[in-house]
């Protein structure tokens, strides 16, 4: 028989119907999902399956981190037991890859920080969290180096040079500046119509796969009843900027404000899409 060890989803305030849903879900490796309750009480419940012991240990763990198509279906998997779960019940999202040697150890763990886990579950009620990207375009051509004062057959090579790049960095720095507005009007929004923001570290490298480069990668912790006015009022942020392009993501369980701030980021970056 294989060895396996508890892989943990999220903490969750346990309400009617709960249980039976998780069982109907499909985590990772294809485990079943199931629900730990502590000695406490009812009222917090940890969403875990069972998972192979030998695709979790450090050295393994570490290798299959490497390989995209493995993290990616770890990544989905992880993903949709939270976000079917956040359908039914305020939840904390857990890191990726958050394993216990078993159940009970898991047990322990939600036993020992059950009045952090009740407060923060408390804090979030009745919240979503949107993603906020800000990319700049800077597809603007500077002038040709014959159109100034100086004709471009007039200039050494070296000269011709330094003025193409002059141009093109007014170019970028024009766009820079054009994201700052955008980002003060987002900013706006958020104070108008969010609880909290968490500040994440621009996509770059694979990360980055969509147009442009990721200036801005934010999350905003909107209260449910103010999402729809928060995402009309984001989704025009870039209207009239030429070069700024605004993309909202969501809704989504609150990823990135599931655990205290010093640590929500990182967690926050491994779990959520």
């Amino acid at each position: 028989m294989t060895e396996c060890v508890t892989y943990a989803y999220a903490v969750a305030r346990n309400t009617a119907g709960l249980e039976e849903a998780a069982a109907a879900l499909t985590g990772v490796a294809g485990a079943p999902v199931h629900l730990v309750r502590g000695t406490r009480g009812d009222e917090l419940v940890l969403a875990v399956s069972g998972v192979p012991a030998q695709d979790f240990q450090e050295d393994a763990l570490k290798s299959h981190l490497e390989d995209l198509a493995w993290l990616e279906a770890v990544a989905r998997a992880h993903h949709g037991v939270i976000e079917a779960l956040a359908a039914l019940t305020t939840v904390l999202p857990l890191r990726l890859a958050t394993v216990y040697l078993d159940d009970d150890r898991a047990r322990s763990i939600l036993e020992a920080e059950w009045h952090a886990f009740a407060d923060r579950l408390s804090r979030l009620a009745a919240h979503i969290e949107w993603g906020v990207k800000i990319y700049v375009e800077p597809t603007a051509q500077p002038a040709a180096p014959g159109t100034g004062s100086v004709a471009a057959n007039d200039l050494s090579p070296g000269r011709a040079y330094l003025r193409t790049r002059k141009a093109q960095q007014s170019v970028r720095d024009d766009v820079y500046r054009a994201a700052q507005r955008a980002a003060e009007r987002v900013e706006a929004v958020g104070r108008r119509h969010a609880a909290d923001r968490a500040r994440h570290r621009v996509q770059q490298g694979e990360l980055a796969t969509a147009p442009g480069e990721n200036v801005v990668n934010d999350a905003y912790l909107v209260p449910r009843d103010l999402a729809d006015e928060f995402r009309t009022e984001v989704s025009s942020a870039a209207d009239g900027i030429p070069g700024v392009r605004v993309e909202i993501t969501g809704p989504w369980a609150p990823y990135s404000f599931a655990m205290p701030p010093d640590a929500s980021a990182d967690a926050a970056e491994g779990a959520r899409p």
